[in-house]
């Protein structure tokens, strides 16, 4: 149990402690010496200091006094600390964190060193910056089982006082003032948040939705249909810090005006002819959460109007009120419509434009996925054979072929669709060209694809046959397509050919 210091020795070694600080110009050292100290108040043999960025997308141990000593060099966690429930929990809810007793079979204690006797108390404290932002997170474990919460209070306040001289410490260092974290990798997590592929294009993806995962600012998701955009603004709120909360759905092009304006802001009893009874609005709802509106740019621009008071105040007022209440939402919205030519055609309203815009994610299509598309295929026929509850099927070369050549116009939704109907089709237990209906292209895509796009079509193709030709060699490739060798790679780079499609 922590407590304050007693005798005259105890605030005398406080104090000296405090005094050699304070002529250190090491951030390090400043940090270092919290953790120490918060040790010896809390009478614990460990004490972790951990960091955000300035983007809140990577969580970085930054200090550690562990048994009377430094402990390890700082080491970042997942951008997505997911995986750290007692820290993501501390961090999402800004709730201080106290378990005595501690047991290792029930809680999730992997960011703890290892030591010769077993973890039995825990006491984590979210540390917050001038403006009141959680800035990072103040850990006190113990071997014996104590009340560590009795002196949080302290230890918060004494967190909060070094992060304070830490950042002023950078401040004189560097103008910029950079991130009290050290800088760490932006690869993101390699689940890819839950959804599959490892395309240059799905990764790029990847990268930007571990910058928003933290931060409550508005997404909209911008993709050819059928690019899974309701799959990313899940995986937005599922591995972000509202993933507590509701993810609430609406299509907007489902219902008429009026219906979707009692669905998103709620009635009171005698708005309207049956109403007879309050009912609670999507906003509501999603309080806390977050709420994804999909074709946005069928939205109706009356109700364009209210969406953008609610999204500038906070604010909703449901039908039949003449009073307005907070609600706390993040909204992640999807077109596969050009909200930007809309704009220009008056069937938009340019101020919610660049309010929902703050932070596009532009989907790529399954066609510029070359390499994704075999590896989403097995996927679902793994997944469709699961639900027929039968045995998992194979695939012939020629099937896996077809299939890697095909454009796609509906992309991973097409793709789903395709391998379900083949794996019901297939009795043989291995999936032929003729299980997959594939229609003819390319005068359908002709009529919808510039010169370019066309182009590269043709050169693609082209490559692609050489390369199986020539049994993936790709000297011998580039010998008879008469280019460098290296200027085959390129082209193999832009038109994104794997090597998984020869």
């Amino acid at each position: 149990m922590l407590v304050e210091p007693t005798s005259t020795c105890d605030t005398r070694s406080l104090l000296e402690r405090f005094a050699e600080l304070a002529w250190n110009t090491d951030t390090d050292a400043w940090l270092n010496g919290l953790t120490e100290l918060v040790a010896q108040l809390a009478h614990c043999s460990l004490a972790q200091l951990y960091l955000l960025d300035a983007t809140h997308t990577r969580l970085t141990l930054s200090a550690e006094w562990l048994e009377g000593a430094r402990g390890h060099e700082a080491t970042s966690v997942p951008s997505d600390y997911r995986d750290e429930q007692l820290l993501q929990y501390c961090l999402s809810q800004n709730q201080q964190l106290s378990i005595a007793p501690l047991d290792a079979s029930l809680h999730q204690t992997s960011f703890l060193p290892e030591t010769s006797r077993p973890w039995r108390s825990l006491l984590c404290l979210p540390l917050q910056d001038a403006e009141g932002h959680t800035a990072g997170l103040l850990v006190a474990a113990s071997n014996t089982h104590q009340d560590l919460a009795a002196g949080s209070a302290t230890l918060s306040n004494l967190g909060r006082f070094a992060l304070g001289q830490a950042q002023l410490l950078n401040r004189l260092r560097d103008t910029r003032q950079p991130d009290l974290a050290p800088a760490a990798s932006t690869r993101p997590c390699a689940s890819g948040y839950g959804l599959i592929g490892d395309s240059p294009r799905m990764r790029a993806v990847y990268g930007l939705i571990s910058k928003v995962l933290h931060n409550p600012v508005s997404v909209m998701l911008t993709g050819e249909t059928g690019t899974g955009k309701e799959l990313v603004a899940r995986a937005i709120h599922d591995c972000g810090s509202r993933r507590s909360q509701a993810f609430v759905v609406q299509n907007c092009a489902a219902l008429p005006e009026h219906l979707l304006e009692s669905e998103l802001f709620g009635y009171r009893k005698g708005a309207f002819t049956g109403a007879d009874r309050d009912h609670e609005g999507l906003f509501d709802a999603a309080n806390g959460g977050t709420l994804f509106l999909d074709e946005i740019g069928d939205m109706p621009l009356t109700l364009q109007a209210k969406l953008l008071r609610v999204l500038q105040e906070g604010e909703v007022r449901p039908l039949g009120s003449t009073r307005t209440h907070k609600v706390d939402v993040r909204i992640v919205a999807a077109t596969h419509q050009d909200l930007h030519k809309r704009v220009e055609e008056g069937r938009f309203r340019e101020d919610l434009y660049y309010r929902l815009s703050i932070f596009p994610i532009e989907l790529p299509p399954l066609r510029e996925r070359g390499q994704d598309i075999l590896r989403l295929a097995r996927h679902f026929a793994d997944n469709a054979c699961g639900f027929l509850q039968r045995d998992t099927v194979r695939w012939s070369d020629a099937a896996l072929e077809q299939l890697a050549g095909y454009g796609f116009p509906g992309n991973v939704r097409e793709l789903k669709g395709l391998v379900e109907r083949a794996v019901l089709l297939c009795e043989s237990g291995e999936l032929l060209p003729m299980h997959f209906n594939l229609r003819k292209l390319d005068d359908e895509l002709d009529s919808t694809m510039n010169l370019r796009e066309r182009l590269d079509r043709v050169e693609r193709n082209l490559l692609v046959d050489c390369l199986r030709k020539n049994g993936g060699n790709q000297s011998q490739a580039a010998r008879e397509l008469g280019l460098p060798r290296r200027t085959l790679l390129y082209r193999m780079e832009r038109l994104n050919i794997s090597p998984a499609e020869i």
